[in-house]
């Protein structure tokens, strides 16, 4: 007869309680070697203890029940792997996103250490321009794929950028959670529009680059120093700075970065419109 093991040997083996062991038969994940079909008890295969080690130590990482039927059915190493593989990724995101997290609630428990508020009147300005309607989950990878996209159409159209890379925000992009956005360089002397606007079917690329002329715009300005995680800090005493003033106006938010910023250590310059 096959050695098998009653469900309370099995359970001190692999440190799985029984009403967990019952819940992953429930769901098909570790189905018993046999159920005794009068008293309902259950007996495991030994050889059931590597599944059932690996099921407890994937669902302790938070892994999806599908995402682990899927390991433990795939006999090829390569894919367990590639299952394994992109839970790992899935994880190291995570991870960053508390470490941002936690740097945010440091920085509320400490005094907020911000720069002064300055108004400045900013003329009209010709700008290398990519738009698009973004949804703001999207936003970092969107930075990213659109700033390489400009820095090509810049190349391609033999362009010199006359200052620093910029953006623009508008309201609705944090209000609504979706709204327009657009990355820019100055430029001098360029010229007239060349492209169409971007759209929300088609991918922001070096085609979608036009030559526009922003408005002359009054704005008032803080500049964040260092890296994404603590800028809020400066977009709190800005908009508080602006509320107080009472000249608050509808238009997008401008930043312009220099350094490494946004992604890393630099300085933001961050512009609200005031009347």
């Amino acid at each position: 007869m096959p050695a098998s093991m009653t469900i309370g040997d099995f359970s001190r083996a692999t440190r799985l309680s029984a009403k967990a062991l019952r819940f992953y038969h429930r769901v098909g994940l570790l189905e018993p070697a046999a159920v005794d079909p009068v008293t309902s008890y259950r007996r495991y295969d030994p050889a059931q203890i590597e599944d059932a080690r690996m099921i407890h130590q994937l669902r302790a990482l938070d892994m999806p029940l599908d995402d682990v039927r899927r390991a433990l059915e795939a006999k090829d190493v390569r894919l367990r792997r590639t299952a394994l593989t992109g839970h790992l990724a899935r994880l190291e995101r995570r991870l960053d996103e508390t470490r941002t997290a936690v740097t945010s609630l440091r920085a509320l428990l400490e005094p907020p250490t911000t720069n002064p508020v300055e108004v400045r009147d900013v003329p009209a300005q010709e700008v290398l321009i990519i738009r698009d309607s973004i949804a703001l989950p999207d936003l970092g990878g969107w930075f990213t794929t659109t700033r390489r996209h400009l820095d090509d159409a810049a190349a391609a159209a033999g362009i010199k950028p006359s200052g620093a890379l910029s953006g623009l925000w508008s309201t609705e992009l944090f209000l609504d959670e979706a709204g327009e956005g657009a990355l820019f360089y100055p430029v001098d002397g360029v010229g007239t529009v060349t492209a169409p606007p971007p759209t929300r079917t088609r991918p922001p690329g070096p085609s979608l680059a036009s030559i526009e002329t922003l408005p002359a715009t009054r704005f008032a300005v803080i500049v964040h120093e260092g890296d994404d995680e603590t800028i809020g800090n400066a977009y709190a005493a800005l908009g508080a700075h602006v509320a107080t003033l009472g000249e608050s106006t509808p238009g997008a938010l401008r930043e312009t970065y220099r350094g490494g910023a946004p992604s890393d250590a630099g300085t933001t310059e961050i512009g609200w419109p005031i009347r």
